[in-house]
């Protein structure tokens, strides 16, 4: 069926028209001149994306996952050890990748709706007087769990050891959606994908690599080909690939670079904050609770909401999909059938937000939860008008 609905998981995002335009383009010689004016000004909007001046960036014809491989591979060797957390199935995926590449990786337990512990990195950091540890690995938005970690403090704990691990950020759900200051942070390697807050589908595998990061480029042990970022700036100084690029979707990237700072990052950053607010209003008009487990952790681009004890919540996900065309994102890993997932950022508005609280109404309904129709509707209607109303007012 041709799906005309849009989308509430957290990535794929919606497309707008003229981005999915800009990816579906005509065959180009990408070893032409032509490809540089693609290839120039998408970097140099990512830059811009990221908040820095001082990294330099990569992208690939892969997913965020790749990304991940990019950040270990290029910069460490066969028995380096590296710290992370686990609070979610991203932060675990992440670390999963490291063992299999004989990385050492020393885990951090913490709560599934928590953040990364930042006094935990500080306390263990603080230790290693050897400095063994070569890399800290940090989720900034666990999309499992609707949870954002805050990276400066992390980074304040790594300056308070005084340790000089690499710092490497995940921000395959947050960047461009949510605010990322690269240069601030001194985060290391960034990785983020094409497929969420750049509104584009999957495909593309984003990374930057601080100057620090690209020095241990050069003593990196871990073997690398297709995600060697030596041989992609080489091809970079002649406007070229390494191999064969995805021409259709780096040109969506230049563009979608161009729309989001044409909007202006704060006013990006506002708009999924406003949306995200108007969700979190419908949650607790429903009566229930998200997984994140204060305010200060709530993500702005998607939202994990639990479901009373003993009820399936990924029976949600699967009503929506089969009576209403919606999708929504199940629970994974400790919270899968605990919680279900709203998932808001790319590209959405306040009204596409409400036909989302609407459709999550009903099919609560539908399965005999203790819902009414129209409340969560009505508590983000309530949200969203006050906040238009009030500039409305200021203008006048």
């Amino acid at each position: 069926m041709y799906m005309q609905n849009p989308v509430f998981i957290p990535g794929p995002t919606n497309m707008p028209e003229i981005l999915r335009k800009a990816a579906d383009m005509p065959t180009l010689d990408h070893r032409s001149p032509l490809f540089g004016e693609i290839l120039r000004p998408a970097l140099a909007g990512v830059k811009k994306v990221l908040k820095t001046e001082a990294a330099s960036v990569y992208v690939f014809p892969s997913t965020g996952t790749g990304g991940w491989e990019t950040a270990i591979t290029n910069t460490l060797s066969p028995g380096d050890r590296v710290l992370a957390a686990r609070y979610g199935m991203f932060s675990q995926r992440w670390i999963d990748m490291c063992q299999r590449h004989g990385l050492k990786v020393d885990i951090i337990e913490a709560a599934w709706g928590g953040g990364a512990p930042a006094d935990r990195y500080e306390e263990i950091l603080a230790g290693d007087t050897a400095h063994e540890i070569k890399a800290v690995l940090v989720t900034h938005n666990e999309t499992a769990t609707g949870v954002k970690s805050d990276i400066a403090a992390v980074r304040r704990a790594i300056d308070a050891a005084r340790h000089p691990a690499l710092l490497f950020v995940d921000g395959v759900s947050s960047i461009a959606s949510m605010d990322f200051r690269m240069d601030e942070w001194s985060v290391d390697i960034a990785v983020t994908g094409s497929q969420k807050g750049f509104m584009l589908p999957a495909g593309l595998a984003i990374t930057a690599f601080s100057p620090k990061a690209l020095a241990a480029v050069e003593t990196a042990r871990l073997p690398r080909t297709f995600f060697d970022i030596r041989d992609m700036a080489r091809s970079y100084a002649n406007n070229a690939y390494p191999y064969t690029p995805a021409v259709g979707l780096l040109n969506g990237l230049k563009l979608s670079t161009e729309l989001l700072l044409a909007e202006g990052l704060e006013n990006v950053f506002a708009r999924h904050r406003r949306i995200a607010s108007g969700i979190r209003a419908a949650v607790r008009a429903w009566g229930l609770e998200l997984c994140a487990r204060s305010e200060d952790l709530y993500s702005d681009t998607v939202s994990a909401i639990r479901t009373p004890d003993g009820f399936d919540a990924t029976s949600i996900v699967a009503h929506a999909a089969k009576t209403y065309d919606v999708a929504f994102g199940v629970g994974l890993g400790e919270v899968a059938g605990k919680v279900f997932r709203i998932g808001h950022l790319g590209s959405l508005t306040d009204v596409m937000a409400l036909s989302g609280i609407a459709t999550a109404e009903m099919v609560m309904v539908d399965l005999g939860l203790n819902i009414r129709l129209g409340s969560g509707v009505a508590a983000a209607q309530d949200y969203y008008r006050d906040g238009r109303a009030s500039k409305i007012q200021a203008a006048a």
